[in-house]
C-alpha cells in the first residue's frame, strides 16, 4: 500500500535513493534457467533481495477433465509466498493478495502463449517467493515467462516485468520494499520488447498525467534492460547444452587462448624434429609396403600352385578314364575275334565229321590215307585252338 510520501527516501543533495541507486537504475538482477530437473522448464530470479523460483509443467492432461477448454489450453498460475520470505512469519494459507497476483500473472501470460496449439490441455506455472523485498509480482512475471521459454512452449514474445513509482514527488524505477511501502504510488508493468506491447498494467496511488506518462516510459526502458538479461540467461543455458552434446566442456573454451600460445611456441621449436620424423615415417611406410607386396606375391604363388595341383589331378583322372575306356574297347574286340574263330572251328569240325562218315565205306588203304590226313588236320586244329587261347589271354 502506498504511503503519503512524507518519509524522505531520496537525498536532495545527491539525488540518490536509500540503496544508493539513481532514479532510473534497476536493482542488481540475475536469472538462472533450468534449475529444476523434474520440471519441464524452470527459472530462478535474483532481483535485489528478491529470490523467486518459477516452474512450468505442461502442456499436459487436465484433471478434472470438465475444466478443459475445447479450443485452447488452460493456463493456471499459482503464486505463493513462503512463510519465511518476509520479516514477520506469513500464514501458509493462500491469501487474497496471492490469489489476485496469480490471476494477474496468468492473464498476462495468456496474451503471449499460443494456447490454440494445445486444446484440451493445461499449462501449470508454480511460483514460489523464497525471499521478498518489494516488486515480487513483476519479478515473478519475469521468472515465469523465462521458465515458459525454457520449457519450449511457443509464445509470441517474452514478457519482462518491472515497476515504476512515485517517491517524494520523483518518478523512480524498480521500487524496493521501503519505497513500495512509504512511497506515494507504484505502477507495475509487464512489457514485451519483441512485440512492443504492454501485457500488464496496474496502478496504486495518485499520479498526475505527466507523472503517469513519465513512469510508464521509465518502466518500459527498465523492461527492455530486463529482457536482455532474460535472453542472456537462455543463451547460457542452451550454449551449455550444445557444448555437452558436442563434447566440448566450457573449461576448454575458456582456455583456448592460453593453449593457442603454447601450441605456437611448441610448433616453432619442433620444426626440425618434424622433418626427421617425417623421413622415418616414410621409410617405415616403404618397409611396410614392401612387406605387404611380399605377402601378396607369396599368396599369389600359393594360389597358382594350388591351381596347378588341381589341374594335374584333373588331367590324371582324365587319362585314367581314357585308359579304362581303351581297355574296355580292346577286350570287346578280342572277344569278337574269339567268337568268330570258334564259329569257324565248329564248321570245320562238322565238315571233318561228314568226311569221316563218308570215308568209312572205302578200302582199308584208303582209310589209312584218310587217317593220316585226319591226324594232320587235327594237329592243325589244335594249333589254331592254342593261338585263340593266346589271343584271349
Amino acid at each position: 500500500m502506498a504511503g503519503d510520501g512524507s518519509v524522505k527516501l531520496i537525498d536532495e543533495k545527491t539525488g540518490k535513493r536509500t540503496d544508493g541507486r539513481k532514479f532510473n537504475e534497476l536493482r542488481p538482477t540475475k536469472i538462472e534457467v533450468g534449475v529444476l530437473n523434474n520440471a519441464d522448464g524452470s527459472a530462478l530470479i535474483y532481483m535485489g533481495n528478491n529470490k523467486i523460483l518459477a516452474a512450468v509443467y505442461g502442456p499436459r492432461e487436465l484433471h478434472p477433465k470438465h475444466l478443459a477448454l475445447p479450443d485452447r489450453a488452460l493456463v493456471q498460475c499459482y503464486y505463493r509466498m513462503s512463510t519465511f520470505s518476509v520479516a514477520e512469519r506469513k500464514s501458509p494459507a493462500p491469501s487474497r493478495r496471492e490469489r489476485e497476483i496469480s490471476k494477474v500473472i496468468s492473464d498476462a501470460l495468456n496474451s503471449v502463449i499460443l494456447t490454440k496449439d494445445f486444446p484440451r490441455t493445461t499449462i501449470d506455472i508454480y511460483i514460489q517467493v523464497l525471499q521478498a523485498d518489494g516488486g515480487t509480482r513483476c519479478a515473478s512475471l519475469t521468472a515465469a515467462c523465462t521458465a515458459l521459454a525454457d520449457a519450449g512452449i511457443p509464445m509470441r514474445g517474452i514478457i519482462s516485468g518491472v515497476a515504476a513509482g512515485l517517491v517524494n514527488d520523483t518518478v523512480v524505477l524498480d521500487l524496493h520494499d521501503i519505497e513500495d511501502q512509504k512511497g506515494s504510488g507504484d505502477i507495475p508493468i509487464g512489457y514485451s520488447a519483441t512485440l512492443d506491447e504492454i501485457s500488464l498494467l496496474q496502478l496504486d496511488g495518485v499520479f498526475t498525467i505527466e507523472q503517469f506518462e513519465e513512469a510508464v516510459k521509465l518502466a518500459i526502458e527498465g523492461a527492455k534492460q530486463i529482457y536482455e538479461i532474460q535472453k542472456e540467461a537462455l543463451r547460457e543455458k542452451y550454449a551449455q547444452i550444445r557444448a555437452e552434446f558436442a563434447g566440448e566442456p566450457e573449461e576448454e573454451e575458456a582456455e583456448e587462448e592460453d593453449t593457442m600460445e603454447i601450441v605456437s611456441q611448441s610448433l616453432a621449436e619442433s620444426e626440425a624434429s618434424v622433418d626427421e620424423t617425417a623421413i622415418d615415417e616414410a621409410v617405415a611406410s616403404e618397409e611396410t609396403e614392401e612387406k605387404k607386396t611380399g605377402e601378396k606375391t607369396t599368396i599369389e604363388i600359393e594360389e597358382v600352385s594350388e591351381v596347378e595341383e588341381v589341374s594335374e589331378v584333373e588331367e590324371v583322372s582324365e587319362v585314367e578314364e581314357v585308359s579304362e575306356v581303351e581297355t574296355d574297347e580292346h577286350q570287346d574286340l578280342v572277344s569278337d575275334i574269339a567268337e568268330e574263330l570258334n564259329e569257324e572251328l565248329d564248321e570245320d569240325e562238322k565238315e571233318l565229321e561228314k568226311e569221316l562218315n563218308s570215308l568209312g565205306t572205302e578200302k582199308p588203304e584208303e582209310n589209312d590215307d584218310t587217317t593220316t590226313t585226319n591226324t594232320t588236320e587235327s594237329e592243325d586244329d589244335e594249333t589254331e585252338h592254342e593261338e585263340i587261347n593266346d589271343l584271349e589271354e
